[in-house]
């Protein structure tokens, strides 16, 4: 393998770890009902991140996110394809494989933690504790950084959404 496919194996491998970490299936983000906002400021570190993986926000860009109930079904077309071109070497939708399925990821996590994990993963092995329980439970491979920019995360995000 060259170091471009070992690259994107570390990333979806990453990606997967977060969105499988608490094993559960089913997604309960269409119980959310409020508008979808993202609120960009310069990372920094989540000392004091809340035990709750649900008020857990993780450690980057996105400081607050809040899903609408219902889905964007073009954006999550959008985020599919995006997740089969990036993600898939590491992820399959509803099973683990080499990182965690996506499947149910909101029931496990806030919304802005995923997104955090998929545009500052380094970050968030670094200094968010979930994302190091993560990297342990899927024996130290951690997720490269597909270098998404964040409105691609969000649509990858809202494809979640429909698995």
């Amino acid at each position: 393998m060259n170091s471009k496919t070992n690259l994107l194996l570390i990333v979806l491998t990453f990606l997967g770890v977060f969105i499988a970490s608490c094993g559960a299936d089913g997604d309960a983000s269409a119980s959310r009902s409020t508008p979808a906002t993202t609120e960009t400021t310069d990372p920094k570190p989540q000392s004091d991140a809340p035990a709750d993986p649900m008020q857990d926000k993780g450690v980057g860009p996105v400081k607050d996110l809040t899903l609408p109930a219902e889905i964007d079904q073009a954006m999550a077309a959008e985020g599919e394809k995006i997740y089969k071109e990036k993600c898939t070497a590491c992820h399959k939708p509803t099973k683990k494989y080499i990182g965690p399925a996506p499947k149910g990821i909101f029931e496990r996590r806030h919304p802005a933690w995923v997104m955090n994990m998929i545009l500052n993963p380094e970050g968030m092995v670094k200094e968010n504790e979930q994302a190091k329980k993560l990297l342990m439970e899927f024996n130290g491979t951690p997720m490269a950084n597909q270098g998404l920019t964040e409105e691609q995360a969000r649509k990858v995000l809202e494809y979640f959404r429909t698995l």
